[in-house]
């Protein structure tokens, strides 16, 4: 028997969406790239910095920042026919962190956006992924005023396993953030794909 809702052409039924998460330290920009990147009106859950939160939120570096997220950013992008990206922003607070198990469970991977001004930041984030073997990318958003780092020399700085990708990007522009998102893809599908042949070999 054919539904009556099948009139939905061959490729909206073998569309692939995957989801992608983007974290980091706090005011790195990760709310920023999943909305330069995002096709539609990202998501947001941003609150007003207070008095109480500077007890514990490190601003040094991002004295500006006015805002912070206390849940996650959601945003969507297509890559190509057929293949979209989910991307959930992780909220960068050490306070805030007990959401990441449930952000993280079915991604593909993640991106770690660092800033070199910060790069301690990001630690967490790397080890969070390391040790649940989410493939992840960093990302480093270079910042107005920043000192420029080579790839090698924040790989390096960060002790990431040999072959984890880093990038450099502008987290404000569309076509830098997308090239980001087509690394990760690429780079987790591999990792995939060599687990997969591990586990049968």
């Amino acid at each position: 028997m054919v539904s009556e809702h099948s009139d939905a052409t061959d490729d909206e039924m073998s569309a692939l969406a995957l989801k992608i998460l983007v974290a980091g330290g706090f005011g790195v920009g990760k709310t920023t790239l999943v909305g330069a990147v995002s096709e539609i009106r990202p998501l947001r859950t941003e609150e007003l910095l207070s008095e109480a939160g500077q007890l514990v939120d490190d601003t040094d570096g991002v004295d500006q920042k006015v805002t912070t997220t206390v849940a996650m950013d959601f945003g969507r992008i297509t890559i190509r026919s057929g293949l979209s990206l989910y991307l959930f922003g992780t909220p960068g607070q050490d306070r805030f962190w007990f959401l990441w198990d449930e952000l993280s469970q079915g991604a593909l991977g993640a991106v770690v956006l660092a800033d070199t001004r910060r790069l301690e930041d990001c630690f967490p984030a790397v080890d969070y992924f390391e040790h649940r073997h989410i493939p992840f990318v960093v990302a480093v958003n270079c910042f107005a005023g920043a000192r420029a780092y080579g790839a090698q020399d924040v790989s390096r700085a960060l002790d990431l396993d040999q072959g984890t990708p880093v990038v450099l990007c502008d987290a404000r522009d569309r076509d830098s953030g997308k090239e980001v998102l087509i690394r990760l893809v690429e780079y987790a599908g591999r990792m995939h794909t060599a687990r997969l042949l591990d586990s049968v070999s």
